[in-house]
């Protein structure tokens, strides 16, 4: 199927540090594309750079393309921009309490976007989101509508961000780690919420995680990000079958197991790289069991077929290990 959302190329630098470094995916109509990778890899800040929430003099998105229907977001107008956020595009932000406005009630918060962009009356705007609330599964919907973010609870107050999100169905949306600080009860319940609300509205989703338990479980497709590249691209089935990176492998090789049990988890040596100043060669390189002397040289893509890439000299060895 052709893509909602192609990212292609992107470059995004805060000062000194080049933070996204070349990274693209792409994602269809009813597709759940994740997007994994330790903290640092460049995860948020690629969802934002999408967003058009990437602004100098802070930030600056340096090269690239963010097609949405073959539309250019990172060339549009920010009024053009903002016209298409919450209608077509829109976030689920990690932290709900920080994303919400905390001296407007929820209701309100709702209701404004189905004012600005349906052009409704306060009833109207006010009856829908109140109806938005419902569908997210917040217990006597009317009344808490009234209620500020502060009295929620967490679970709850990621339900509100969905609520947001998905209040004028848009085609794609960009789930930040959405069960991040949640219980594992609730975790579920949110990721049931948005699979329920992607298969009705045939959305793209892209999640954002560094849980591979949360992809094995939701996903199609896995992009995994390294140091500001996506180093690998296939099926949720095919990376966890074989992989075909060593950094997908070694994220792998450190869930736990059951089979594991009383045994040392394996973990992944050194740290993520200094983006200021990032190793000329493999960024992960240093922390690499297959490196070698070709390594000392920036990988190319390569195209394994039937959409699978990767971006490793040794992808061969680590297929075959």
């Amino acid at each position: 199927m052709s893509p909602v959302l192609a990212v292609s190329d992107l470059h995004v630098r805060f000062g000194a540090a080049h933070v996204v470094n070349g990274a693209g995916f792409s994602v269809a109509a009813g597709e759940t594309l994740a997007l994994l990778g330790e903290s640092g890899s460049g995860k948020s800040v690629t969802a934002r750079a999408v967003m058009g929430l990437v602004r100098p003099p802070r930030g600056q998105v340096t090269a690239g393309t963010v097609l949405l229907h073959g539309r250019d977001l990172l060339t549009l107008p920010e009024e053009e921009l903002r016209k298409l956020r919450g209608t077509t595009i829109s976030m689920v932000f990690q932290d709900a309490l920080s994303a919400l406005n905390p001296v407007l009630s929820v209701g309100y918060q709702i209701a404004e976007l189905f004012r600005v962009h349906r052009g409704m009356t306060r009833k109207e705007a006010r009856r829908a989101a109140t109806d938005v609330l419902g569908q997210v599964r917040i217990p006597d919907a009317k009344r808490r509508a009234d209620d500020y973010p502060h009295q929620f609870s967490g679970g709850m107050r990621q339900r509100v961000g969905i609520a947001l999100a998905i209040a004028l169905r848009p085609e794609v949306i960009i789930a930040d780690e959405p069960t991040t600080a949640l219980d594992v009860t609730v975790q579920a319940q949110i990721l049931r919420l948005l699979g329920e609300i992607q298969r009705e509205h045939g959305t793209a989703l892209v999640l954002i995680t560094h849980d591979m338990g949360v992809v094995a479980d939701v996903a199609d497709r896995v992009a995994v990000m390294y140091a500001g590249r996506v180093v690998e691209q296939a099926t949720a089935a095919e990376v966890y079958a074989a992989p075909r990176h060593p950094y997908t492998e070694a994220l792998l090789g450190a869930i736990p197991r059951p089979q594991l049990r009383g045994r040392r988890l394996s973990v992944i040596p050194g740290s993520p790289p200094d983006l200021s100043a990032p190793d000329p060669g493999c960024r992960f390189r240093p922390r690499c069991r297959y490196a070698g002397d070709g390594c000392t040289r920036a990988p190319v893509e390569h195209d394994l077929g039937d959409g699978r890439h990767t971006a490793c000299h040794e992808w061969e060895r680590v297929g075959s290990a």
